[in-house]
């Protein structure tokens, strides 16, 4: 008979699932620091020790780091597919630009639908206070802490998608994502493209999400990128339309 006898579980084996779940499911985020050991092992119920062999396991693994007199980390493993170098590369070269404004129209448009399906209230809830905060920033002369909003706002709707696969893709675009935003808006301050109409539409996703409208929601985000796409494109055109101007101007002055 296929049956074998059951064997209780080690404790630190418990705790190693339960942490591995919390990294898996986007929780403990990279570069979080855990609680330190004694309130560790009090809210997880376990001994010390058993918590330190869960935790060597863990860093074994490459999941968790241990840096010297700060304490246990999650690990960034998960979150830096891409370097500062790239990173910079992407967003100093219109070609990259573009093909990451494109790929998060593809992911981000498939997130808030599936956001409308499968995110919680409490999901939900979080993308609204969110929202409630970019615009009170909006009132400000500044756009920094808006556009670190704006980051903010569209990482929690992939969050919400509950896809795991997608949640850490996009994490590890975090940076990427992050530096698209405020090179973006800094393009479309110069050409006098209000931050009303972002917010706008902002506004406008946040809405559909709550309304838990998939379609939508996913009309939304692409009409946000393509209008983010537009601005960028008519900027370029604005500079090479310049430069023209520029040379005829000093030719016309030589003459």
């Amino acid at each position: 008979m296929p049956f074998e006898k059951v064997h209780p579980e080690k404790l630190s084996h418990s705790v190693v699932r339960q942490i591995e779940l919390l990294i898996l499911e986007g929780i403990l985020r990279p570069g979080e620091r855990l609680p330190a050991e004694r309130e560790l092992s009090d809210r997880l119920g376990v001994s010390r020790p058993s918590l330190r062999d869960a935790v060597s396991e863990l860093q074994e693994r490459g999941l968790l780091v241990s840096r010297a007199g700060s304490g246990i980390f999650v690990a960034d493993v998960l979150g830096a597919a891409f370097s500062p170098a790239l990173v910079r590369l992407f967003s100093e070269h219109e070609k990259a630009m573009f093909d990451v404004l494109s790929f998060r129209r593809d992911m981000e448009s498939l997130a808030a639908e599936r956001a409308t399906r499968y995110g919680s209230d409490t999901d939900l809830a979080l993308i609204a206070t969110i929202f409630d905060k970019m615009e009170r920033a909006h009132m400000k002369r500044d756009p920094t802490d808006e556009a670190a909003l704006d980051a903010e706002f569209h990482l929690a709707i992939v969050e919400a998608s509950h896809n795991i696969i997608m949640l850490h893709m996009m994490r590890s675009m975090y940076d990427l994502l992050r530096e698209g935003v405020f090179f973006n808006r800094q393009i479309m301050f110069k050409q006098k493209t209000t931050r009303a109409s972002l917010l706008d539409q902002h506004r406008k996703i946040n809405a559909a999400l709550q309304a838990r409208d998939g379609a939508a929601a996913r009309r939304a985000i692409e009409t946000h990128l393509d209008f983010v796409e537009q601005a960028l494109s008519d900027h370029r055109r604005a500079e090479e339309n310049e430069k023209v101007a520029r040379r005829r101007l000093a030719h016309e002055r030589s003459r």
